[in-house]
């Protein structure tokens, strides 16, 4: 028996129970992972409300860091002892050890630490592909990033920097402003002082940038395509306030032929090839110190309820790991 978190019904953080469960042996395809870390993501809490259905009793969790115990038939590129990280469906990370497909794990540099790995991988391959496949980043563009102050904020501030890249974030205090900036955001709105389409337009001289990258959803959607100069792009990719409500295609017609995508990591790193280029991407940056890997939030894996409140009262910043 080992432990891990279930929801039996779907609902607030009170919902998650830490219960003993059994793990079992992996069949063909399959290994079990012994967790060193676990990360903490905003769609976990989509898949504990029911926003994103699936049966129950359910596991949750995309993402985790650990080392391979024992290895089904057919799998050749991982070994039993081998050092591995994920960020994956189905969920289930929220465990001390777990079964699951071994075609989801990419092997673990040895200078990068389970906390790390269990911190950056869902949110930094989320950057990855936001800022090199959805919307490619050439250097010398101005963008509008919603929460720049969070997990994918810090690394998307770092990133842009990088990349030579003018990056706008928003942000919901003077603090986490300070900490996105401190991380390469060029400039700071407090959307809870500065109305944020106002001040892109101030920022950019009327134009607009050519792409907003938003996980924030129901709240943000209509103001970011105003931000948007002529035939930019919409990318949304979250849904912390909820979901993008129904809208008419019009909408972006009347601003100047707009795109829009709703993008997921998942969809993006389906392919095995795909996944080991975007995880070595990912792996350079980190190597580099270009990107660091701010966790600013451990729990136990027993307080995963604390951890899941935090996470939605705003409270929390950077990344968010939990501790089996």
């Amino acid at each position: 028996m080992t432990k891990a978190i279930r929801c039996f019904s779907n609902g607030g953080a009170e919902v998650m129970s830490y219960v003993d469960v059994e793990v079992g042996e992996p069949g063909p395809g399959e290994v079990r992972v012994r967790h060193h870390a676990i990360g903490l993501n905003y769609i976990d809490v989509y898949f504990r409300t029911g926003l994103y259905p699936q049966p129950l009793p359910a596991g949750l969790g995309m993402e985790g860091a650990g080392v391979i115990e024992a290895v089904g038939a057919n799998v050749t590129h991982v070994k039993e002892g081998d050092r591995v990280a994920y960020a994956t469906r189905p969920p289930g990370a929220y465990a001390e050890a777990r079964v699951m497909p071994a075609e989801a794990l990419v092997k673990l540099p040895d200078s990068v630490s389970f906390e790390t790995a269990a911190a950056m991988m869902l949110q930094g391959l989320t950057v990855q592909y936001l800022f090199h496949r959805t919307f490619p980043l050439k250097g010398g563009e101005t963008i509008l990033f919603h929460a720049a102050a969070g997990g994918v904020g810090l690394i998307a501030c770092q990133w842009a920097r990088a990349l030579g890249v003018t990056m706008i974030g928003t942000v919901g205090s003077d603090e986490k402003g300070a900490l996105a900036k401190a991380h390469g955001c060029t400039h700071i709105i407090n959307y809870n002082k500065e109305n944020f389409v106002e001040r892109v337009k101030e920022i950019t001289e009327g134009k607009g940038v050519p792409v907003v990258y938003d996980s924030i959803g129901k709240d943000t959607f209509i103001g970011s395509l105003d931000c948007l100069s002529p035939l930019g792009t919409m990318v949304s990719y979250g849904s912390a306030s909820g979901p993008v409500p129904p809208f008419s295609l019009n909408e972006l017609a009347s601003r100047g032929s707009l795109f829009v995508t709703r993008p997921t990591l998942f969809s993006y790193a389906a392919k095995r090839s795909d996944l080991e280029a975007m995880a070595a991407d990912l792996f350079r940056m980190v190597e580099s110190g270009k990107v660091k890997i701010e966790i600013n939030q451990r729990y136990a894996l027993s307080d995963v309820q604390q951890a899941h409140r935090d996470l939605e009262d705003r409270k929390t910043t950077g990344s968010t790991i939990l501790l089996p």
